[in-house]
């Protein structure tokens, strides 16, 4: 069994802290910090975006940092003292990749890269990099393994695996402390229309007639977000794990399909589920199936996920129910 250390005495720095998953990991780690700095992009926007929904004291406790990570100078100020760098800031919008692919490998690949050599020249102790389970494209065996082959089926896939071998490269060239924490679909409050099940749900508590998605056949594991924030964690406490990667899903997959049937039947609310001709990615970029294989978290991390599908789907429902101002219908995804 593998020993675990504590935070406790630490000072963490989350880059992209203003994101879904960043900014509910944040308020996971003032209590187990010492201190947490939350770097957010700087823009002209007097705005932190989900770190807002923190509660007051909560993000009291928290050092805001408004900055770049495609920026090497000021990365290396932000990195500074830190011990722990959890680095989320990425794009992650697939369609958006097919237009702008540039802007994803300058955020994705030269951003990650800055961000290791800042922790390599300041010597942190330890570095939680974020990947995704688009890396593995369309599984060819399942349950997806780590030892999956890699196949870039979008920009945004691509600019993540090339992220990937930018750390891998570090922790085999410099002995770099290193962990790469691969997610598979993870959802829950917070979560942009972007992504699949905002965008059933919001269209399902619209007054729209029907809800209007993309393929219904594609299936996806789902992961509730506290647990994989809870993989973060794992991954920065754990001994003995740098140079790792390491899957997080909960081993179970659903249709797109009867996914917005389940949503459908927890809000009791009955439309017709309509999948539009015009596919949002291209034939060949699609991504048809994701299941993990979490065998590899649950030994090295004690890793369990504890939220199941309809726990976690209701509390996305509440939240927005409770939010529907920063929601809006019609938005697709894939």
């Amino acid at each position: 069994m593998k020993s675990s250390r504590s935070l406790s005495q630490s000072h963490v720095l989350v880059t992209g802290a203003g994101g879904f998953i960043a900014s509910h990991l944040v308020e996971a780690l003032v209590p187990l910090c010492g201190k947490v700095t939350a770097l957010i992009h700087y823009d002209a926007r007097p705005h932190w975006s989900n770190l807002e929904f923190l509660p007051r004291e909560t993000l009291d406790a928290v050092e805001v940092l408004a900055g770049d990570v495609t920026d090497p100078h000021f990365m290396r100020q932000a990195v500074r003292g830190r011990d722990v760098v959890f680095h989320l800031a990425a794009l992650i919008a697939i369609p958006y990749s097919y237009v702008a692919p540039t802007a994803y490998f300058q955020t994705n690949v030269l951003g990650t890269l800055n961000i290791l050599e800042a922790c390599r020249q300041e010597g942190v102790a330890r570095m939680i990099h974020t990947s995704t389970s688009e890396c593995y494209g369309t599984a060819r065996t399942v349950p997806i393994s780590e030892d999956h082959p890699l196949q870039a089926q979008s920009p945004y896939s691509a600019s993540k695996i090339s992220a990937d071998k930018a750390v891998e490269s570090y922790c085999l060239s410099f002995d770099f402390p290193g962990v790469i924490i691969r997610p598979f679909n993870t959802y829950g409050p917070r979560q942009s229309a972007r992504a699949i099940i905002p965008t059933i749900v919001t269209q399902m508590l619209s007054a729209a007639p029907c809800v209007r998605l993309g393929s219904l056949t594609p299936t996806r594991d789902l992961t509730y977000v506290s647990d994989t924030v809870a993989g973060f964690i794992a991954a920065a406490t754990a001994d003995g794990v740098e140079g790792e990667t390491i899957n997080l899903g909960v081993g179970k997959t659903i249709a797109i399909g009867d996914l917005a049937r389940k949503i459908s039947e927890l809000t009791g609310i009955q439309k017709e589920i309509v999948s539009e001709e015009q596919r949002v990615r291209p034939e060949k970029s699609e991504v048809m199936q994701l299941l993990s294989d979490n065998r590899k978290a649950r030994e090295l991390l004690r890793w369990n996920p504890q939220v199941e599908l309809d726990d976690g789907l209701r509390k996305v429902i509440k939240f927005i129910q409770e939010h529907s101002d920063f929601y809006k219908s019609g938005h697709y995804t894939v």
